[in-house]
């Protein structure tokens, strides 16, 4: 049995070693994958959320990144499963992706805790003038 462990351990080592896909000629660099996972992150998430809105403004994600990252769809497919054959890399790239989204996302709660902040202060201040109007300072009737 501890011999098929063995075995089975070393076939996995050996196998992980050798590239199972060649790197193709036109790979796109690991910081611009890096930009280009994290963009499509937030826009398939926008997409989840105002679907409608990008339907209706006509506006296809992954045809809008193409033009952003001025790639073409083969050299994104192709960079994809390069970057998937070697898990290591693969995985230092959706890591940095996640940490920038966790980043974005706490940019993004910050931004709106202020905004709500500033509703809150806003409406407080408000109420505040309406109160002081409808107490009566001067009575109109006079005292006898």
């Amino acid at each position: 049995m501890k011999k098929l462990l063995f075995l089975l351990v070393f076939l996995m080592v050996v196998s992980c070693a050798e590239k199972v896909v060649e790197e193709p000629d036109n790979l796109i660099p690991k910081e611009k994958m890096v930009d280009i996972l994290h963009d499509l992150a937030i826009l398939n998430a926008t997409k989840t959320t105002v679907g409608a809105k990008l339907d209706e403004s006509d506006i296809d994600v992954m045809e809008f990144l193409y033009k952003k990252y001025q790639i073409d769809s083969t050299q994104f497919s192709e960079s994809d499963l390069y970057y998937a054959s070697l898990p290591l890399e693969y995985q230092t790239i959706y890591t940095e992706v996640e940490t920038r989204l966790d980043k974005w996302q706490k940019a993004m709660e910050e931004a709106t805790e202020k905004k709500n902040d500033s509703i809150r202060k806003a409406n407080e201040k408000r109420s505040d003038s309406i109160r002081s109007a409808k107490t009566p300072t001067d009575s109109i009737i006079p005292e006898p």
